[in-house]
């Protein structure tokens, strides 16, 4: 996949044979990968990258913006589903929870 033609997708805390992903907080380890001091001097998350649910299970959302953006952090999101066998769903709007 090329980072110009990168769809949103949401890595699944589901693994490919359906076990649950551990730890229970490593949508939020994850995301604080991503995230920067804003300037009320609190870590805020990426506009681009947040914890989320898909179908009831712990997800993080990742926006096509960020491809074009940071192709490198767009991939290590890739990345990290694939090395850990994560369920990834790609093609979908950013959910509102």
């Amino acid at each position: 996949m090329t980072t110009d033609a990168a769809p949103n997708f949401i890595i699944v805390g589901l693994t490919r044979e359906g076990r649950k992903f551990r730890p229970s907080d490593w949508a939020e380890r994850l995301c604080g990968v991503m995230s920067a001091f804003g300037a009320e001097k609190k870590m805020k998350y990426s506009p681009f990258v947040g914890p989320c649910t898909f179908q009831g299970e712990k997800a993080v959302f990742v926006d096509a913006q960020l491809g074009r953006l940071e192709p490198m952090a767009y991939k290590f999101m890739l990345n990290f589903a694939n090395d850990n066998e994560l369920q990834v769903v790609e093609g979908v709007e950013r959910p509102h929870n």
